[in-house]
């Protein structure tokens, strides 16, 4: 076997060790993107006046951007929309240069155009209520009370998704984050449907056919859409240990390999999503859940009979999979079910690097004989007995001897990222979670 300073450090430094930086990653690319865009829209509106109607701020030009970018962030966090990236993505056939499949596998990376169209979003409201105030100030009789009350309300709500939202906060208390980003997400919902109708009232417009009204109705649908297949199922529950549960779900729906379905306790509870586990020629699906806090342990020792389903089985990051004539997994722990379906399904010749604590014990025979059954020399490291290996020396060496074209990743956001910097750095296409949600 390969060491790590004979796989990875033959290989001199370059360039890629810099442009394939995590701080550089895709999803940052993507939110500058949104910010440069938004920036020169700015400017090019203050060359040409368009901000400015006679002495007054033109609340119309900066409502419709603040809606813009406001509909991008939201839009683009559509389970549709995602599938409908997804399936684009992987439509590019694997005869295509290396280079062009790369950068399409990125295509998970869509986070950052959500975190853009927020902030800026955030940015041009606070312009357009700066303005309103404006207005107010200099004689503009349009505006009422009403009005600038809607609009306040919006603005400090809008704040406060932003704020909680931000990585320290959202790490340390992601369930409070995931509360305020709905709870708070709905009501600006609301008052933009109030302070819209206001708008155009005190102006003597007509709101309805607006476009205003067509992007609330547009935001709306989307935010609604999946709580409108919220249902409540039937769960058998397996426990190959107290570390690990195997959740058994057949209500009439068989995702694909590489999606992802949310379950909650209660229907406007804490969701926390998992990797579908289908078989093929199989009803139904699996989730392995392992114990990861007081969510996952309290699923695992009170095991529930029923559960909610929201949405739309959604794409994940192992989809990409298509884009590659051949792939390496690597996974740890529990990373291992949504590697698992892609073994199954065998769709795409594959490699397995699975690390985790003694896997039969653990996971149970059966699931560890189905993996060995279902892959090509699967590497199964017991960090019980062998200690932590070197997973990117690893991945390495079955990217060398297979013959494959990427790497996929399964694991937590520091080996994550750390196998996947290293891949890249030698210019092999690597693939993980950013944890942008």
């Amino acid at each position: 076997m390969l060491t790590s300073a004979q796989s990875l450090s033959d290989t001199p430094s370059n360039w890629r060790r810099v442009t394939r930086h995590p701080s550089l990653m895709e999803y940052r690319r993507l939110m500058v993107l949104v910010v440069v865009a938004n920036l020169y829209v700015l400017y090019t509106g203050l060359q040409n006046g368009r901000w400015f109607d006679g002495q007054l701020v033109n609340l119309e030009a900066l409502s419709k951007m603040a809606l813009v970018n406001l509909m991008l962030a939201i839009l683009i966090r559509q389970q549709r929309i995602i599938n409908a990236l997804f399936w684009l993505a992987t439509r590019i056939p694997t005869s295509w240069p290396l280079w062009i499949r790369w950068g399409a596998g990125k295509v998970f990376h869509f986070g950052g155009l959500h975190y853009g169209g927020a902030l800026m979003g955030a940015a041009w409201f606070s312009a357009f209520f700066g303005a309103m105030l404006y207005n107010h100030l200099i004689g503009d009789a349009a505006l009422s009370p009403l009005t600038l009350g809607w609009s306040s309300l919006i603005l400090g709500l809008l704040f406060l998704i932003i704020a909680t939202a931000l990585r320290p906060f959202r790490n340390r208390f992601h369930n409070t984050f995931e509360k305020i980003h709905r709870f708070a997400g709905w009501s600006v919902l609301g008052l933009f449907w109030l302070q819209s109708a206001s708008i155009t009232q005190d102006s003597g417009q007509v709101f309805v056919g607006s476009f205003s009204f067509w992007a609330l109705c547009l935001i709306t649908l989307s935010v609604a859409s999946p709580w409108l297949t919220l249902k409540r199922v039937d769960v058998h529950i397996e426990k190959p240990s107290d570390h690990v549960a195997i959740a058994r779900f057949d209500y009439g729906d068989t995702p694909f390999a590489g999606s992802s379905n949310a379950i909650s306790h209660s229907p406007f509870g804490e969701y926390h999503a998992f990797a579908n586990i289908p078989a093929p020629n199989e009803r139904g699906y699996r989730l392995a859940i392992s114990r990861a806090g007081d969510w996952t342990g309290a699923f695992i020792d009170n095991p529930p009979k029923k559960v909610w389903v929201k949405g739309i089985t959604t794409s994940g990051v192992a989809r990409i999979e298509d884009l590659f004539t051949k792939v390496v997994y690597v996974g740890t722990g529990s990373g291992i079910g949504p590697i698992l379906p892609h073994l199954l399904k065998g769709k795409v010749p594959n490699r397995l690097v699975w690390s985790t604590r003694s896997p039969r014990k653990t996971y149970g025979e059966a699931l560890v004989d189905e993996i060995v059954a279902n892959t090509e020399k699967p590497v199964i490291w017991d960090t019980d007995t062998r200690g932590k290996p070197d997973l990117s020396a690893l991945a390495l060496q079955a990217v060398r001897e297979s013959g494959a074209e990427a790497v996929i990743v399964i694991s937590n956001q520091k080996l994550t990222r750390k196998v996947v910097h290293d891949m890249e750095s030698l210019g092999i296409p690597a693939y993980g979670a950013i944890w942008d949600s």
